[in-house]
């Protein structure tokens, strides 16, 4: 998974496409029980035999190139595509959100040819562990620590509770089973077949539910296209940015001419310097950072190509990922703008909804605001409640609420004090009130963190549409009445949730078991004690998951996307930093390792607390630049005298693959055309 989980309005979108949840019948809820049984069977079934450490936490070093690009798709892309980028593209980015995908294809090429020969021809298990070989002892202990409790108290926790929240969303009229019992239901799920089996039952189950995430785009992407298809254009008139002299022109078009002359607005990769989610600046460094470090020194993602039979079967396998990337843009990004064009008065009637939420939060914290101004000697006031209830989006303040609402809002304030109900909220104006009105405290909760912590959110309902409901409406709407469809679907988003999840846990417990229970608590331990241990620990990891999961509900925590990626900050510039030198600098001295990694957290930290208002994208070059910057320094002032002698695994054919390379000259090809072709200048 990306850059992201789980959109936090997906709960709205989704039980806004149905009331009562999303409609499946015994053929859906069949479709669905089959598909969670048959991935925990596969995964069980061809780990059978398994026994050595190697065995258990990478495969053997076995995995065919097949196995691996499937296997790193269905490790990577979980709701937070499908929900995510389907909105984005029917807000305000449109195709330019493809630019997750696409550069990440990018990286991938770089990945094969540039890092993974390195990795392999040391042989090992953990990328702390290739650090302690160019660096030092400390460097790869931090880095391990780092690594295991962002992955545990951050990823594992956020995945567990985006597919809770997903499952506990669509199964509203299921009372006797809540978020919480979610947690422990997918946690369990994803720990079976990991514990048993680790890397190989993740590679094969990730088979089945990387294959069901990619057809069940493509199905969506059908469906979609058909109804858009059948559509009057004066239907999608008001979506469009187009003449009336060009709708006309439209009358007995194609399919694909319609949907292109339609939204040539919305079909470019390249956006103003200050739009709010994809700028054309995050192009020339901001997306890189994230990229480079998930893709290349990301342990979930990595340990797939280190458990590769050789690194011409890595290379494929990484290929066959960035190919792969080049499509999901063209079955999750189109289809999002296609949810535009067809349910545009659907969204406008969610951030309707939306916007009244808005206004009742304000309504129930209003008293309490208005109490404590006249406690504090000011006048309450229209313009004052105007002012408090706004969200600053873009730099600028745009009002939640109207005059007329806050008009009400003082009126009923004072009638209330007028008949002495006041009284109550004097009350709960004190310091105490919080424990004296738990409910009302979750509400004031609630009110800041939708205006406080999630602006982007707040921004697409002041907009006028609900964009994040975009894929639910599709789910809804377009997939027949037949066949399973919507229990395949389903399927395949959670099945996106487990493979993440058990991805997760397998490296979690690859980086303790190797870094440091054999490390430091048990230098001698057999292949035996490793495999008892990695098994140990993903069942203590998916336990302090489940545990930690409900906790993310609290709104003071914003939105989980910004929740993981805020966290990551304080590792991926400073890894990254000491990489690129650990790789490429022959003279780096050692100590520097620890160092890059404390200057990037530190740096990262200080601009985190001090400087918030800061992008998180922004504070990640800032804090590389830091660290790239002192480890320069140190280079020039401390070189090594001679070259870090690495280990080399001989057991490993270290050759490369041609017909890797032929694909990653044609993915790069590709990339820059569809860039150009996107650019703007063509639509």
């Amino acid at each position: 998974m990306d850059i992201g989980i789980i959109s936090p309005f997906f709960a709205d979108a989704v039980s806004s496409a149905s009331v009562g949840g999303l409609k499946f019948d015994a053929l859906d809820v069949t479709v669905f029980l089959v598909f969670i049984v048959a991935v925990v069977a596969v995964g069980l079934i061809k780990s059978r035999g398994e026994k050595g450490s190697e065995d258990y936490f990478l495969a053997g070093r076995g995995l065919t190139w097949w196995l691996i690009g499937i296997s790193l798709i269905a490790a990577n892309i979980s709701t937070e595509q499908f929900v995510g980028m389907s909105g984005s593209a029917a807000g305000i980015t449109g195709l330019a959100i493809a630019s997750f995908e696409w550069l990440a294809a990018v990286t991938l090429v770089l990945v094969a040819f540039l890092f993974l020969p390195k990795f392999l021809k040391s042989g090992i298990y953990t990328i702390p562990q290739f650090l302690e070989y160019r660096y030092d002892t400390t460097t790869r202990t931090i880095v391990s620590l780092i690594m295991v409790i962002v992955l545990v108290c951050v990823n594992i926790s956020a995945v567990i509770y985006s597919g809770a929240l997903m499952a506990d969303t669509v199964f509203l009229e299921v009372t006797w089973l809540n978020l919480p019992a979610y947690c422990w239901i997918i946690g369990i799920i994803a720990a079976i077949y990991v514990c048993a089996g680790g890397l190989k039952a993740c590679a094969w189950a990730d088979l089945l539910q990387g294959t069901a995430l990619i057809l069940g785009g493509a199905i969506i992407a059908y469906f979609a296209f058909r109804v858009f298809g059948g559509m009057d254009v004066m239907d999608i008139a008001s979506t469009a940015n187009v003449t009336p002299e060009q709708l006309k022109s439209l009358a007995d078009a194609s399919v694909a001419e319609k949907f292109f002359t339609l939204n040539s607005n919305k079909l470019t990769m390249f956006m103003p310097s200050d739009h709010l989610e994809v700028p054309w600046t995050a192009l020339v460094l901001g997306l890189w950072i994230p990229n480079l470090y998930y893709w290349g020194f990301n342990q979930y993602i990595i340990q797939r190509t280190l458990g590769a039979k050789s690194l011409a079967e890595g290379q494929k396998g990484i290929m066959f990922a960035a190919g792969l990337k080049l499509i999901i843009p063209f079955i999750i990004v189109l289809p999002g703008i296609l949810a535009f064009n067809i349910y545009a008065n659907d969204l406008r009637l969610e951030a309707q909804r939306d916007t009244k939420i808005l206004e009742s939060n304000a309504k129930t914290y209003a008293p309490i605001y208005f109490h404590q101004m006249e406690t504090a000697g000011k006048v309450p006031s229209p313009e004052a409640a105007m002012e408090y209830f706004s969200a600053e989006i873009n730099g600028k303040k745009q009002n939640i609420i109207g005059k007329d609402v806050a008009e009400e809002l003082l009126g009923a304030y004072y009638s209330m004090k007028k008949s002495g109900a006041i009284k109550d909220y004097a009350v709960k104006a004190d310091d105490g009130w919080r424990e004296s009105n738990p409910e009302l405290a979750k509400t004031v909760d609630l009110w800041n963190a939708t205006v406080a912590k999630d602006a982007k959110s707040t921004a697409k309902v002041l907009n006028g549409y609900k964009y994040d409901a975009a894929l639910a409406m599709l789910i809804r709407n377009v997939l027949p009445d037949s066949f399973g469809l919507r229990g395949f679907i389903f399927a395949a988003l959670l099945g996106a949730v487990v493979s993440s999840l058990a991805s997760m846990l397998n490296a979690a417990s690859t980086i303790f078991t190797i870094d440091i229970f054999k490390k430091f608590i048990r230098p001698s331990a057999s292949n035996s004690s490793q495999v008892f241990m990695g098994r140990l620990t993903v069942l203590i990891f998916t336990a302090i998951g489940c545990l930690v999961a409900p906790q993310l509900a609290n709104p003071k925590l914003g939105t989980i996307f910004v929740f993981i990626q805020e966290f990551q900050g304080f590792i991926s510039p400073g890894v990254l930093a000491i990489f690129i030198f650990g790789m490429f600098s022959k003279r780096t001295p050692r100590f520097s390792g620890v160092i890059g990694i404390l200057t990037s957290s530190i740096v990262y930290g200080i601009l985190y607390f001090s400087f918030s208002d800061i992008a998180y994208l922004n504070r990640m070059a800032i804090a590389l630049f830091f660290s790239l910057a002192v480890m320069f320094l140190l280079t020039v002032l401390k070189p090594l005298k001679s070259d870090v002698v690495m280990p080399v695994n001989e057991s490993m054919s270290l050759e490369s693959s041609s017909g890797a390379k032929i694909a990653g000259v044609s993915i790069l090809a590709i990339t820059a055309a569809l860039y150009i072709t996107f650019s703007g200048l063509f639509f």
